[in-house]
């Protein structure tokens, strides 16, 4: 008999940190690598934000909490979603976890039978269909391409909805694109889920802050009331308070979901940590500022970026609206034979070569469920970025 569960078939390790694992192996040869894959800001978390830290713990601010959040800084969220999106909660529908991917998982944990659908635009965050497989449901992907700015359009919505689906997983601004749904294209789809009461909501709102240009961030209870007892939105401090490895996530929504939600945590992790609950606190109270003036630096990052990534032959990369990713299209490199003489017959082929070739990580597009596509991290400073694109130039220009 096996020791592994059955159920570890079903899910694959996630690419994002097999490539930042590569790239780590590679340097520690000794080889000159740019990793372009992780996911995260290079901006120390503020300040005030650290202070507040290190005060929780002088406090000590050190034992367990309750199980899914201190009142104090669920209060403060409540505060965050009036304030920010005009979505009035009461502590009680409040759920905070080790992270916002706990809170995803602990959301589909809670409501997913098997034959339960979850439909998931593509391109995607890679562990929407793992966690949905994970806990028993099957992932129904709805592929939109640059075509449509990669964003799923009314009719495909309605064509994915059966009555199996029970969520409808929404990201914007979007990881891996960058793309962002602007109110009507919201309300577009909203229209939709109105008419398929059967049908929940899990937003991913992770991204909110980070938007750039004339884009103004909605989510679907801010757009639909109608579907405020639907939706769990999801949001939390790692982006833009650039507070990732203090593992907080947040959602708020129906209280009935959220109990079921401490329920699984209860009997997983418990409480998150309760120095970073302290520090989050002050981040959702606190000052603000210091995001305009990062967002400006990704501006300035995304623009060189995405310059130099048109200049080379055979990529095309579009320009996100938020976020800190592009996500080019590579349909000009695929058949093509790298000067080392790796054959491009996939993202993962071009991926693979870039890395071994040219000193580049990056994830392939199929990770993300759409391809021939790579996505790109611009969060990392000028003169790196300008590096790793000079790199992925000079290698596409050598492909033959």
């Amino acid at each position: 008999m096996s020791l592994l569960s059955a159920t570890l078939d079903r899910v694959k390790p996630s690419p994002t940190i097999a490539v930042t694992t590569r790239a780590a192996e590679l340097r520690a040869a000794g080889r000159d690598v740019i990793g372009l894959g992780a996911g995260e800001p290079d901006f120390d978390t503020p300040a005030h934000v650290r202070a507040a830290g290190i005060r929780a713990i002088e406090e000590g601010h050190t034992r367990y909490t309750p199980v899914d959040g201190i009142p104090e800084l669920k209060r403060a969220i409540c505060a965050k979603f009036k304030r920010d999106n005009g979505l009035d909660y009461a502590p009680s529908q409040v759920s905070v976890a080790s992270g916002g991917k706990q809170v995803l998982f602990n959301a589909l944990m809670a409501t997913l039978d098997p034959g339960d659908e979850v439909v998931i635009p593509a391109p995607y965050w890679v562990s929407y269909p793992d966690m949905v497989l994970l806990a028993g449901g099957t992932p129904v992907p709805v592929a939109a391409g640059p075509e449509t700015g990669y964003r799923i359009t009314p009719d495909q919505l309605e064509a994915a909805i059966t009555p199996a689906t029970k969520w409808v997983l929404f990201n914007s601004p979007s990881n891996p694109t960058g793309a962002g749904y602007a109110w009507d294209d919201l309300k577009a789809l909203t229209d939709v889920l109105m008419r398929h009461p059967q049908v929940h909501v899990l937003t991913d709102d992770m991204y909110e802050h980070l938007v750039y240009d004339d884009f103004t961030f909605c989510t679907p209870a801010q757009v639909e009331p109608g579907l405020y007892d639907r939706t769990l939105t999801v949001n939390g401090v790692s982006k833009a308070w650039c507070m990732t490895g203090w593992r907080i996530g947040y959602a708020a929504g129906p209280e009935p979901l959220i109990g079921a939600m401490r329920k699984i945590q209860s009997q997983s992790t418990s409480n998150p940590c309760s120095i970073s609950q302290w520090a989050a606190v002050t981040a959702l109270d606190g000052p603000h500022d210091f995001i305009a003036e990062n967002n400006r630096a990704f501006v300035r990052r995304r623009d060189l970026v995405v310059g130099m990534l048109n200049a080379a032959r055979g990529i095309d990369c579009p320009t996100p609206q938020g976020a800190f990713y592009v996500y080019p299209s590579i349909a000009g490199c695929i058949g093509k034979t790298s000067a080392g003489g790796a054959r491009i017959a996939t993202d993962e082929d071009f991926a693979t070569a870039l890395l071994e070739e040219a000193g580049v990580a990056v994830v392939f597009g199929a990770a993300f469920g759409l391809s021939p596509n790579f996505r790109v991290s611009y969060a990392s400073d000028d003169a790196t970025l300008e590096e790793a694109c000079r790199r992925i130039r000079d290698f596409c220009d050598r492909l033959h």
